[in-house]
């Protein structure tokens, strides 16, 4: 796991990612009760495949207001080239 950024900061799209996130968590129970109901397996995968585009839908949301809220605010700060690396850094990771 990373470290957490050391500077404190509100993204104005936080309430956007929870909101997706507590989705994305109703639906991957949903998706525990399918299999527990032993429904089809294609209707589990096709859920499962909802579910993965969701969260990268959500990861994106969380990168673009990390690159214009963090990364261009370190840059202004002058800690732009840590900043890029740390990013630089959970791109790849989220990448893999």
């Amino acid at each position: 796991m990373h470290a957490a950024h050391e500077h404190a900061h509100t993204h104005p799209n936080k309430k956007k990612v929870v909101n997706r996130l507590a989705r994305i968590e109703g639906h991957v129970r949903s998706i525990k009760e399918m299999v527990d109901a032993d429904r089809d397996c294609s209707e589990v995968l096709i859920q499962i495949a909802a579910v993965r585009k969701a969260l990268d839908n959500t990861a994106k949301v969380i990168l673009k207001d990390h690159l214009e809220h963090c990364i261009l605010h370190a840059i202004e700060k002058g800690d732009g080239s840590k900043s890029l690396a740390d990013f630089e850094a959970a791109i790849d990771q989220y990448l893999h």
